[in-house]
């Protein structure tokens, strides 16, 4: 299964710098000089193999240089680029409570009444830490949970379940 670990949100300058969203927690790692990225194109199935020349933080994303891409106009064919890993290809964590991505997406969320709230669609990362987007189970809507264990006290990928205990609010529709 393809992992996003990363994906070209814009043009930057007119030197053909990109603005990457970031969507992996080792951005350092996977973005660092001289390491090969896989980008599956916008609209396309073509998938290419690019090197990092150089990345820096900026705003909460990657400003991040590629081989190749030299221009404003080489850098806006990439918008909408999907960088990609294999999970095969992903060490095992070392902490039980990390997670990667993949593993929590499909999960049911319960609460500790055991009354099923929806399914996990994603995990969305933001300045402020992880969200998980819950497909509600009543209507379908899109119900954001922070990711952390004062609300999320239990997650068993053997169940595939998920146990929240929300705030009060947190569930109610806007």
């Amino acid at each position: 299964m393809e992992l996003v670990v990363g994906r070209v949100a814009k043009s930057h300058g007119v030197r053909g710098e990109l603005v990457v969203e970031i969507r992996t927690d080792e951005p350092e790692a996977r973005f660092a000089p001289g390491s090969t990225l896989r980008g599956r194109l916008a609209r396309s199935t073509e998938v290419r193999d690019f090197t990092v020349e150089s990345a820096r933080e900026h705003s909460g994303r990657l400003l991040v240089f590629l081989a190749g891409v030299a221009s404003r106009d080489a850098a806006d064919a990439l918008r909408g680029t999907l960088f990609v890993v294999d999970s095969d290809d992903l060490p095992p964590g070392d902490d039980p409570d990390e997670y990667y991505d993949h593993e929590l997406e499909g999960l049911t969320v319960r609460l500790l009444d055991e009354t099923v709230v929806g399914t996990v669609r994603e995990v969305l990362h933001s300045a402020a830490g992880e969200l998980l987007s819950v497909k509600a189970a009543d209507d379908g809507r899109e119900i954001l949970i922070p990711f952390v264990t004062a609300i999320v006290p239990t997650v068993s990928l053997a169940d595939r379940l998920i146990v929240i205990d929300p705030p009060e609010g947190l569930l109610d529709p806007e």
